[in-house]
């Protein structure tokens, strides 16, 4: 009934479908499963993509070929660059999608791709044969054979929702929870273990005063997230933020009695850093008020998400609750929030290219790795489609390392460190966030994927080129262009600087801080001309390359010292144990999670610097 595929992907959230588009762009027949076709690529929660280092996330998918910025700029109501205030580094672009546009264009997407078949079923265990992913079984008793598959099962492993002291399964609100993959994984030698989520109650916007709320608007000139040619958004819906009160508090804590987080139903650990309102009200108890983010799902639909009220208490509690709330005392609930609980796999079972140690060409990929976010899945399953392209051809991987991308800073904090708490990235995470910014993201990732021949990869070079180009020429007109007093002491004292007493170059002005490429062309004709044939995001990276050059030389030549180490090889096949100068901690780590580099051996928690200058005697170093 089935041919052999490629690659077989379980799963069709966002970690799925960009497995599916990678494998598939590189030449890969694939089989994308999935329990419901009616809700490929479900934003299960917030109706938004991007955010602090998760845009420069979207950013480095898109460079890579991957479809998510693609999808997004299609589907948009709103977009936003975050942290303009503060230095390039932190800019992280957001966009507010709809909803339901969003999984339509990605599913259109995948079906018109030659390579990408469907099969709509649960799949409930893996073929394994010699140590070998052959591939999927159904719950029908169907086997479709494969080189290699993927697993992308987000939180559906034996998924229970909590409402209150309600608790039923699933896997997300109105679809049932995946049974027997947990429990063969197990058999075959893997830990496992438990995590929660959750999400916020959905309400009737017509229901809602919005008068009695913070207008949040998005930017007078919304950005994008794809390099390629989408389309630009010309007109956009607004958000807005209201507050929770004393009140609020008061009779949220009326249900702590029956909050499953609190009396000890829910075992796995929720995300730190997006918690439930009633985690809130409990660790910050000496906060009067919490922000809410009131954001709409889409262009034709009433219902809005009420982002930082996500909530496992009683529904009637989060009812009265939101009723109290500023602006929602008409409030109609569409349905309540819950929390979810789920199985997920400690990724330091895995290689540096999502494989798994204990089964060749099997790859995990999203929450099944203890992460959660969209766009933090997005890019697992982009890197886990492509290595699974590359192991049935058994050629090298393909990894990035922390001085390349955020995606490399994510895959290597798993793999080295693990996680006990659903993981999220942050700007802080990554120690050379100078060099990965959100504007140059396909200088750095276009080039790799145009060596990987990444379907499309030549056509964007052609704007990689054009940007690169029109830098060099836009810094090389800052160093060579003089200006007289005159032209610009009026200017330079409204900001604040002091005036220059004779002819400068105009590089020398653009370097002080208080100064801006901006205002320069509003008081110097010829360099606005200058400026007029050239994009703005050109304009940007020139700006950024001149006016933090020493930073990035310093941090260039951080990686490069860091680069040193991760030259050395290590054998997947070497004995630790016999290194007894090592300590004991460290030869258990090491045996475990199998470290390709001595770099990657320096990041394992629980290897110290004593055990990396062992391991580099040994080796001769």
């Amino acid at each position: 009934m089935f041919p052999e595929y490629d690659v077989i992907v379980v799963g069709a959230g966002h970690s799925g479908c960009e497995a599916a588009v990678a494998a598939a762009n590189m030449g890969s027949r694939v089989m994308l499963a999935t329990m419901n076709m009616n809700t490929i690529a479900q934003m299960s929660c917030n109706p938004a993509m991007g955010g602090v280092a998760k845009g420069q996330i979207v950013r480095e998918i898109d460079a890579l070929g991957g479809y998510s910025g693609i999808v997004t700029d299609h589907t948009m109501v709103q977009f936003r660059m975050l942290n303009r205030s503060k230095g390039p580094a932190m800019w992280s672009p957001r966009a507010q999608s709809d909803r339901m546009l969003f999984a339509r264009k990605w599913r259109v997407m995948l079906e018109e791709h030659p390579n990408i078949d469907f099969w709509q079923e649960m799949v409930t265990g893996i073929i394994v044969k010699g140590g070998v992913v052959k591939g999927v079984r159904t719950g029908m008793g169907l086997e479709i054979p494969a080189k290699a598959v993927v697993l992308t099962n987000g939180t559906f492993l034996n998924g229970i929702i909590h409402i209150g002291e309600k608790q039923f399964g699933g896997g997300r609100a109105g679809e049932k929870a995946a049974k027997g993959i947990t429990e063969q994984l197990v058999g075959l030698g893997f830990e496992a273990g438990r995590m929660k989520t959750g999400t916020p109650p959905r309400v009737d916007g017509r229901t809602l005063d919005w008068s009695a709320m913070e207008l949040q608007p998005g930017d007078d000139n919304p950005g994008k997230f794809s390099y390629t040619d989408t389309p630009q958004l010309e007109k956009q819906l607004p958000c807005h933020i209201a507050y929770t009160s004393p009140e609020v508090h008061d009779i949220l804590r009326t249900g702590f009695d029956r909050s499953p987080m609190f009396n000890g139903r829910i075992q796995g650990l929720g995300p730190r850093y997006c918690p439930s309102i009633e985690d809130k009200i409990d660790r910050f108890a000496d906060k009067d008020r919490h922000q809410l983010f009131v954001e709409p799902e889409g262009w034709d639909t009433c219902e809005i998400y009420v982002n930082g009220f996500s909530s496992s208490l009683p529904e009637d509690v989060q009812y009265k609750a939101l009723r109290t709330v500023r602006g929602f005392e008409n409030m109609k609930m569409f349905r309540p929030g819950y929390a979810i609980e789920y199985d997920f796999f400690p990724p330091t079972q895995l290689k540096t290219s999502l494989e798994t140690h204990l089964v060749k060409n099997l790859f995990f990929a999203g929450q099944i790795n203890g992460t959660t976010g969209y766009e933090e899945a997005g890019c697992q399953g982009l890197m886990a489609g492509i290595n699974a392209h590359l192991a049935i051809r058994d050629q090298e991987p393909f990894i990035l390392k922390r001085s390349e991308a955020y995606i490399g800073v994510l895959i290597d904090d798993l793999v080295n460190k693990g996680t006990k708490e659903p993981y999220r990235m942050f700007t802080s995470r990554a120690e050379y966030r100078i060099l990965l910014r959100q504007d140059n993201a396909d200088l750095r990732l276009t080039p790799l994927a145009q060596k990987l021949g990444i379907c499309g990869a030549d056509e964007r070079m052609i704007r990689v080129a054009a940007k690169q180009d029109a830098a060099q020429a836009i810094e090389k007109f800052f160093e060579e262009y003089s200006v007289e007093p005159g032209q610009v002491n009026r200017y330079l004292e409204e900001q604040g600087t002091s005036p220059i007493p004779q002819k400068v170059k105009l590089q020398g002005i653009l370097l002080r801080p208080q100064i801006g490429m901006a205002g320069l062309r509003s008081v110097l004709p010829a360099l606005d001309e200058f400026l007029q044939g050239y994009e703005p995001e050109f304009i940007d990276l020139a700006e950024i390359n001149m006016k933090y050059e020493g930073y990035i030389q310093r941090e260039q030549e951080r990686v490069e010292k860091m680069n040193r180490l991760e030259a050395v090889r290590l054998s997947d096949t070497f004995d630790y144990q016999q290194l007894s100068s090592l300590s004991k901690e460290a030869r258990e780590k090491l045996s475990q999670i199998r470290p390709r580099t001595v770099g990657q051996a320096s990041r394992i928690s629980g290897v110290s610097p004593a055990d990396i200058s062992v391991l580099l005697v040994h080796m001769g170093r």
